[in-house]
Formats: structure tokens, sequence, C-alpha cells
């Protein structure tokens, strides 16, 4: 019997791959988890992860409780009903799209009817179903608000989009900036479609849009035929000031597609969000539709349709909360006001404007959210997050992972979502024994 030695299994050419994995934009969130894990007794101000808060085990188990009585009691659904709408591949728009569409016109004003309401795996699969639906052709173009965040700046990537970036200011983007970089973009033959915008508390920023700005956006948007797509994690949790109503509940004509998340305001490992996209869509025959339709299609060739489960347990959080999801977050609202004023007022103690002034040290003071954003005078890379995690025992996040144009080099940026006030006190220490040995050439 002849032996035979076994083939040498042969490595793939990376070019054979698509060309996004090379793209530095899609290494930035695995990058954060793995210098995490690395040093794993640094104190993180990286990754914007939510509190767990008084999340227990059990409660997952009351909330499928109170939705599956909601089911039965409440809209009648015999127990054969039920069992199938729990365990069964669910219908592809989602299952509790009326309790969602209930819950922000409570907590935002925003009018929409259930079934213009998308739910999806998390607002990252929102982004990749309306970018994959909005860009048809190759002139096609993407404005984002710059700084971004690299969740839909991946997207774009992955899906081969053209993305321009508009210069976000002290407040926010400028929406005259947005219409510059409309017809900047029509001058070289592109087809600007829709501008990205986190409007309250951005990320990586921090930033948060007037009233009047907001205004001018839906103006400038209708002016430039654009959509405004409305990412809007953190808008309940204002530090200083009152809420602000969102793009969407300015928008009397549909120019806003709106992209939410439980993740920050009730559950994050259950990665539910949705898409309310009520805008009218004509067909060739003149059906009309909406255009939560069309993206039901491109979400049944993704993840067919979001798991069941996770929409009953965040299903009957809404049901307690009687659909008033502003109300039940009034703990975490004050606890993140609570970090975040902790943040500042650690900086103020270490770098006090005399202080900071001499070691060109400085930072903004966001309104409300997790991010802030510190100014420094040397190179913010990640060699130098190496050195602030391995001998100062401090992490945070290179401001220059968020910029398109090259951007952000000597800024990094903190996140107090996550930690206590004692250890962020802990945190904010160690950062500016760093920040002052790199300002000063004494580090090790």
């Amino acid at each position: 019997m002849s032996r035979t030695t076994p083939p040498h299994p042969q490595a793939m050419p990376r070019e054979r791959l698509h060309g996004s994995l090379d793209d530095p934009v899609l290494d930035a969130m695995n990058f954060l988890n793995e210098v995490v894990s690395r040093f794993p007794q640094a104190i993180s101000f990286a990754p914007g992860r939510p509190t767990e808060g008084d999340f227990e085990p059990e409660h997952l188990a009351r909330h499928l409780r109170t939705y599956t009585t909601y089911l039965e009691h409440t809209l009648g659904l015999s127990r054969e009903r039920v069992r199938t709408q729990l365990f069964q591949y669910g219908r592809t728009n989602g299952i509790i799209h009326e309790l969602i569409a209930r819950t922000v016109a409570n907590d935002e004003g925003i009018e929409v009817p259930p079934e213009a309401v998308v739910v999806t795996t998390g607002c990252q699969e929102a982004m990749l179903l309306i970018l994959r639906a909005l860009f048809a052709g190759p002139e096609d173009t993407l404005l984002v608000s710059s700084p971004c965040y690299v969740g839909i700046t991946g997207v774009a990537r992955l899906l081969d989009i053209r993305v321009r970036p508009v210069p976000e200011g002290p407040a926010g983007p400028d929406p005259a900036a947005v219409r510059a970089a409309a017809r900047a973009a029509r001058a070289a033959g592109e087809r600007p479609r829709a501008f990205y915008v986190v409007p309250d508390f951005a990320n990586p920023t921090g930033t948060r849009m007037s009233l009047p700005d907001r205004e001018r956006l839906l103006r400038v948007a209708e002016e430039e035929d654009l959509l405004v797509l409305e990412d809007d994690p953190y808008g309940f949790f204002v530090r200083t000031g009152s809420a602000r109503p969102t793009l969407k509940a300015l928008d009397t004509g549909r120019r806003v597609v709106h992209l939410g998340s439980f993740a920050k305001t009730a559950l994050p490992g259950a990665r539910v969000g949705y898409v309310l996209a009520d805008q009218e869509i004509i067909g060739p025959d003149g059906r009309r539709t909406l255009l939560a339709d069309e993206l039901s299609k491109i979400k049944s060739m993704t993840t067919v349709n979001t798991s069941t489960v996770a929409q009953a347990v965040i299903g009957g959080l809404l049901v307690e909360s009687g659909c008033r999801l502003r109300e039940a977050n009034a703990g975490t609202i004050a606890y993140y006001r609570t970090n975040m004023n902790t943040l500042l007022d650690e900086l103020e103690r270490h770098f006090p404007a005399a202080r900071r002034a001499e070691l060109g040290i400085s930072w903004n003071r966001p309104d409300g959210g997790f991010f802030a954003v510190v100014t420094v005078p040397f190179e913010a890379d990640h060699k130098a997050l190496e050195v602030s995690a391995r001998h100062y025992g401090v992490l945070w996040t290179p401001m220059s992972d968020f910029h398109l144009d090259g951007g952000g080099t000597r800024q990094l940026r903190l996140s107090c979502s996550a930690q206590s006030p004692e250890v962020i006190t802990e945190g904010i220490a160690r950062l500016a024994a760093f920040l002052t040995a790199q300002a000063t050439g004494t580090t090790v």
C-alpha cells in the first residue's frame, strides 16, 4: 500500500479578498477590544459601553413573561399563536413594531405608522440596510459629519460607497457646510444622496446641534434633495439644559430616516435596533410603498429577521415602562450626568487654567452623552496609547481613528459611560500623569 504526502495547505493571496479589509476603519473596533483585553488592569475610557446599572439575569425572564402576557391578555392571541411568534421565524420587519411606534411617539413626539418601523439586529444592521437601499450607482455619495462614528463609514466602505466628510464645529455640523459639500460633490460629477449625523452628543466628539441649526439642516436637505440619516443613541442623556427635538420630530417633508437602538436606553445584549422609514416609494407602475417595505427585502437576505426572543425581551421592557423609556431611564440619565460631571471636574482639578495653558492641553465640555475630547501637544496615536496602557494603566481612543481627512492626530476621546465616579476619579489621575509626562518629555 503506497503512502502519499498530503498536499500542503496553500494560503489565499490577500488581494483576492475585498479591498475594504485593508482599510484601517475596519480595524478600529477590533483594535479597541484587543487593547482592552491585553491590559485588563488598566482603567478604560476607550469603548463607549453603556452601564450595566442594576441589570440582573432574572430580569430577562420577567421581561419575557411581561411580553407573553401582553400578547395573550392585551392583544388576545391564543397560546398557540404566542408559541409560534416566540419560537418560529418572525415577521421580517419585526414583531414589536407597534410598541416601538408608541414609544418614539411618547418619548420624542415622532409620529410614524407601525408599518414604517423596521426592527433590526442592532443599529449597525440598520445602517447596512439603508445604505444598500439608497446608494444605487457608483456616483452616489454619502456625506458624513466628520469626525464620524466608524460604524457608518465602515459599512460604506464594505459597500463601496463614496464618502465625503463635512467638517464638524464646536456645535456640530454647520448646515451651510452640508450645502457646500453637496454642491462640491455635484461639481465633481457625484450625486449626493444622504447626510449622516448624530445631532445629540455625537460619537466621538460629544457635540450637540442647536435647535436653529436643526431647522436649517432640514431646509438644506430639502433644497439639495438630500435624505438625512439621523442616528440618535444618546439623546436621552442630557447633562445641562433640556432635551431638544430630534430631527425626525421636526421633519415635515419626510426627509429624515431615523436610526435608533435599545443598546443605550434598555439592554445592549439584546442587539435590537430599528429604522423609521416612512418615505413613500413610487414604482414604475405607479404603485406606492414605504421605504420600510423596500428595506424588508434587503433584510430578508441578510438576517432574515431579528431574533424574536430578543425582541420579546425588549417588548416586555417597553410594556413595563408604559412605552415611555425616557421616564424609565431617569436613574440612568442621572448616572451618566454624574459621570460626565466627574470627568470634567477631575480634568479641571488636575489641569487648572494656568497649568493647561502651560502644557498645551484643553478639552471640550459636552452638554451630555458619553464622550469628551482632549487636545494634547503630542501625537495621540496607537503607540502613545500603548505607553499609556502599559506604564500608566489607563486607556483612551485616538481621535484620528474617526477622521476621514487625516485630522485628529493630537486629540483623544474619553468615554465615561461604563465606569463609576470613583473609578473615573482614579482614571483621570492616571491620565493626568500620562499627559503631563508626554507634554513635558519625561515619559518612560
